[in-house]
């Protein structure tokens, strides 16, 4: 199916099942609320034809581009109808695990994640291992049948809501850097793995605290090569930089609308206004511009590597600079105001700080830019 035909078929589906989904809370709503939403929307989606559409047949897709993919989460993005970290999560893992999982594996796991009845989530960061992943230290050791993990890792995303969890582990020496690391896909019921939940300044429980105590994960788990897990981390970053930023980049064009609307209404559409205004509108377009090129790239089956960084970089100046121009042109809104589109704004606004850490932290995409596409070299 061609692009123009998808979307215009999904935005009259849309339209017509608006009722149902419509997010049933008001303002920000609680996680158990946006997670219940979520799977309702994937769901119907999935039994709609368009929430399979860009995904292979071998799991349950219809094929087609993954312009496709890109094109739903766009519009449920851009209409507000479920939460947007929860819907990249499948964008960011599913296509790595379709690649590297054995084939019967994935057919058997991934349909569901498709449909909403499942969650999964990424075990990255370490403590002592955020943007420097080869420097990780969670250990798997081989046993018969499997890998026993122990280790700890944080700011796991939504594993108290998981059913799997995309796994990066040391199977090598500790000193092997990234030739020694294995990806295993682990189910987060296993005995052994605790978590504790880290709260957000936003006043979410998004993130957790996650360790694993002798956690048993079998052969038939592993994704890719046992100690080439450095190249399935390689290839869920340039997702997690593309697709996923595709569909935040629709969130912020619909905020973007709800401030001009709202500045607009309190008759305070100044000159100093709408220069604000102005450069808030040239960072979203500057970002989705580059974006857009991405996704196309991305459809075309070209490989995605360190120029994602780029996207990365941009979409954090769209992010922060439209949600501090929020803040100031309308005065005491996120800081006192009650209701559903104060709490809505300083959720939005609060989430904002976070923009320059998730996804690689600012200053490591500068120097990926600065050394591995400029060839500047390293710092002096």
């Amino acid at each position: 199916m061609d692009p123009e035909t998808f979307r215009r078929d999904l935005t009259a589906w849309l339209d017509a099942n608006a009722d149902e989904l419509t997010p049933p809370y008001q303002g920000a709503g609680s996680m158990d609320a946006h997670m219940a939403h979520y799977s309702n929307v994937k769901g119907a989606l999935f039994d709609a034809g368009f929430g399979r559409y860009g995904w292979p047949e071998s799991v349950g897709g219809l094929g087609g581009s993954p312009l496709l993919r890109a094109i739903v989460g766009e519009e449920i993005n851009f209409r507000g109808l479920a939460d947007p970290n929860a819907w990249t999560m499948i964008e960011v893992l599913a296509p790595t695990v379709i690649e590297f999982a054995p084939p019967e594996l994935s057919a058997r796991l991934v349909p569901p994640f498709l449909r909403g009845e499942e969650m999964w989530c990424q075990g990255f960061s370490e403590p002592d291992a955020g943007s420097d992943l080869a420097s990780l230290s969670c250990r798997a050791s081989k046993t018969d049948g499997g890998w026993v993990v122990s280790g700890q890792k944080i700011w796991t995303s939504f594993i108290q809501y998981s059913q799997r969890c995309v796994l990066l582990t040391r199977t090598g020496e500790p000193d092997s850097a990234h030739r020694g690391i294995t990806a295993l896909l682990v189910d987060v019921d296993s005995p052994g793995i605790t978590y504790s939940p880290i709260e957000t300044m936003h006043g979410r429980l998004d993130f957790a605290e996650v360790y694993y105590d002798e956690v048993f994960v079998p052969e038939e788990r592993l994704l890719g090569e046992e100690d080439g897990g450095w190249q399935v981390a390689m290839d869920i970053l340039p997702y997690e930089r593309s697709t996923t930023f595709w569909h935040r980049g629709a969130l912020l064009h619909r905020r973007f609308c709800d401030l001009i609307t709202q500045v607009s209404d309190a008759g305070d559409f100044s000159d100093s206004s709408a220069q604000a205004v102005g450069q808030v509108l040239l960072s979203i377009l500057a970002f989705r511009s580059r974006s857009r090129d991405t996704q196309y790239r991305l459809a075309e089956g070209q490989q995605l590597g360190v120029e994602t960084s780029i996207d990365k970089i941009l979409i954090t100046s769209a992010e922060q600079k439209l949600f501090e121009t929020a803040r100031d042109l309308l005065p005491g809104v996120i800081e006192f105001d009650e209701g559903r589109d104060a709490e809505m704004w300083r959720t939005d606004y609060l989430y904002s700080k976070a923009a320059s850490i998730y996804g690689g932290t600012a200053e490591i995409q500068r120097n990926i830019v600065a050394r591995r596409l400029l060839d500047l070299g390293p710092e002096s």
